[in-house]
């Protein structure tokens, strides 16, 4: 055990920011058969098993220590993971020879005491696109003080939202405190390839090449990539028929290319008013069409999903609504599927780009509006269901009967699921033998294991 290196994967305890690093769990237990131990919570842990994140075999092998989190606000309650991960940390330093500290941006506040200790070092996992995070860092740099001249206007070749209505104070005051927490990791790590957003990771590794030693890892996608039914990386649920979602069965039926696929991710919900605009426009597209509709916790109260029974009588047999949890790569690989109407949070976005499905962006908070910039804007897969300048105003069903018919009914819609389907075929390709991906990721590997 003294020669070996162990992974602490420490995730911010949300769905959206678990996911990836429990996918990128997988993906080193595939790779390497590397020992990685996991932070978890009492209330996600259980729903890591249920939801199945990978195959029963390298979920066996990951190390879950499942903490208590006090009853607060979740930004406030993660900060009391940072004893408890010490702790943790203290145990591991006497078994291993290294301990590599993944950890997402946000919880850098948490894992600052590994300087305590001679054999742990950090890597900070970037939760959102390359792209979105650069700006973020340019825009927040003084004039005078920039590291080099660069124009915006010829690297991105596109407008840029303005961040303005992404965040609220509170959240945004947490984010920018944990800036203060960081100056001592070793480097970064990105769910995402130098394929898509090389030109941003560059840029970024400029920002930190002052700093010796600070590497920047890209070897995305970390979730696993489907084609023609054969996994690359064989790290996925078990997908035996008895064990398939119905909504895949549904799919089934359905012909190529032929259903639209909504979902807003787990953590944002419509209001009502636009739930019903929503499902009108889907009515009057005529289109087929699955709407996965989560649960939102809000405020320490449960929002309840909108009744929506007469729509579901209206169109049944065109579309169906999931009410709860529903396989999202599944969905994305399974050839009936011919657009999603997404929110554009970052897991979301790389997860349908390495499907080959094409996006009508509908960005509600946060990263989403300059993800969704990424996608329609500098990828070209996808399309505006409006502007960011206009976040604020309800969109029309008539607006969204119009794009959903321009994405699966048009010839700007075709050529755009063309380019969607050739850029997940090069994307899946990168982290295959010899991809851009995988040789990053074995880059990474023997850096940590040097």
């Amino acid at each position: 055990m003294e020669d070996q290196i162990t992974l602490l994967m420490v995730p911010f305890p949300s769905h959206g920011h678990l996911n990836p690093l429990l996918h990128l769990s997988h993906l080193m237990i595939f790779s390497y058969n590397i020992p990685i131990h996991f932070i978890s919570t009492h209330t996600h842990q259980p729903k890591i098993h249920i939801h199945g994140y990978g195959s029963i075999s390298s979920t066996n092998k990951i190390h879950f220590h499942d903490f208590q989190l006090p009853s607060l606000p979740l930004l406030e309650a993660s900060t009391h993971l940072r004893q408890p991960i010490y702790n943790l940390l203290i145990k591991l330093a006497k078994n291993f020879r290294r301990i590599i500290v993944i950890h997402d941006l946000i919880m850098s506040n948490v894992v600052q005491d590994f300087k305590l200790l001679s054999n742990v070092e950090t890597y900070v996992f970037n939760p959102i696109s390359a792209f979105t995070y650069f700006l973020g860092v340019w825009e927040s740099i003084p004039k005078e003080m920039k590291p080099f001249e660069l124009d915006l206007n010829d690297v991105l070749e596109c407008s840029i939202p303005s961040s303005k209505g992404c965040v609220t104070p509170d959240v945004l005051e947490f984010t920018m405190n944990q800036y203060k927490y960081l100056g001592s990791e070793s480097g970064w790590v990105y769910n995402t390839s130098r394929i898509l957003e090389g030109k941003y990771v560059h840029l970024l590794e400029m920002l930190s090449s002052r700093r010796l030693g600070v590497k920047h890892f890209a070897f995305g996608p970390f979730n696993p990539v489907e084609f023609k039914g054969q996994l690359l990386l064989d790290h996925s649920a078990d997908n035996s028929e008895e064990n398939r979602h119905e909504c895949l069965k549904w799919l089934d039926e359905q012909e190529k290319d032929s259903v639209i696929y909504i979902a807003f991710g787990s953590t944002t919900s419509l209001k009502n008013d636009q739930i019903q605009e929503l499902a009108n426009g889907l009515e009057r597209s005529m289109e087929k069409f699955l709407w996965v509709m989560h649960e939102v916790e809000e405020n320490s109260k449960i929002k309840r999903f909108h009744d929506l029974e007469k729509f579901e009588e209206r169109v049944k047999g065109r579309g169906i609504i999931v009410r709860d949890w529903a396989p999202q790569l599944e969905i994305l690989a399974h050839s009936s599927i011919g657009g999603f109407i997404s929110h554009c949070g970052w897991n979301s976005c790389i997860e349908s780009i390495s499907m080959g499905v094409p996006i009508v962006a509908w960005p509600i908070q946060y990263d989403q509006p300059r993800n969704a910039t990424l996608i329609c804007g500098v990828l070209k897969v996808g399309m505006m269901v409006r502007d960011w300048e206009h976040h604020e105003q309800l969109v029309m069903s008539n607006t969204i009967e119009k794009v959903v018919k321009m994405l699966m009914k048009s010839k700007e819609g075709n050529e755009m699921r063309q380019r969607s389907a050739m850029l997940g075929e090069i994307l899946r390709g990168s982290i295959g033998e010899g991809g851009v991906s995988s040789v990053e990721r074995e880059a990474f590997f023997a850096h940590i294991n040097r």
